[in-house]
């Protein structure tokens, strides 16, 4: 059986190509949720995206600082209206370490194709334009993006980074978290799918998932 899903960690995919070395295990990851505690501040583009809920802030999800003052992120996570804030340089969100730097959000620009209601068709993407600029340091770096239009090879080495569910089922983790996922070319994608492309989208990620359907999903970027 296939199930699809839009992959929406869009720090994993923006550096697939320029990532360094990998610190743990690739194989005892299973599926997307999960993974392993990343090594803090080892990803400093990682930014976590958070809404104003009564007196504080919680977190949403993640994106990358592709610009002082610029993140991109998955449309679903902004495509209501809510007070947003970024925090910069964060791996705990329990924690503060002092290295971290709050922005409060000016504008949110979503792709203009995404359509909440249908999911399938892709363009999960948005960019939030900060109301001033991150300092940049150890600890705050820029996303190093592919060129435009450039299609990564097969098998390319791509990592998701985020604060995701730590099990099916379960809770989000407060440590930053990262996993190994494998890029498949069109051509393994539409195969995948049964002979039709899942979406009208250039990126395709694999995750085996070890369940009882031998459960196939296909993520789209």
């Amino acid at each position: 059986m296939l199930r699809f899903l839009v992959l929406t960690s869009l720090a994993a995919l923006a550096l697939a190509d320029r990532v360094p070395e990998p610190r743990y295990i690739e194989d005892s990851l299973e599926r997307v949720v999960g993974g392993d505690v990343a090594q803090p501040n080892s990803w400093p583009w990682q930014i976590s995206l958070q809404y104003k809920s009564g007196s504080s802030y919680r977190h949403t999800c993640g994106g990358t600082l592709i610009a002082k003052d610029w993140v991109m992120t998955a449309a679903h996570c902004v495509d209501r209206s809510r007070t947003w804030r970024v925090v910069i340089g964060e791996h705990d969100l329990n924690s503060n370490s002092g290295r971290e730097q709050i922005m409060t959000v000016k504008t949110v620009h979503i792709h203009q194709l995404w359509d909440t209601y249908n999911v399938a068709n892709g363009f999960d993407i948005a960019l939030m334009h900060l109301t001033s600029e991150a300092t940049l340091n150890a600890y705050a770096q820029l996303g190093s993006l592919p060129p435009n239009g450039q299609i990564l090879p097969h098998n390319n080495l791509c990592y998701i980074t985020g604060w995701g569910l730590t099990s099916t089922g379960g809770s989000i983790s407060s440590q930053l978290k990262q996993a190994y996922l494998p890029m498949v070319d069109h051509k393994t994608c539409t195969a995948l799918a049964g002979g039709a492309a899942p979406f009208p989208t250039p990126w395709c990620v694999v995750v085996v998932e070890q369940r009882a359907d031998a459960t196939v999903t296909l993520a789209a970027l």
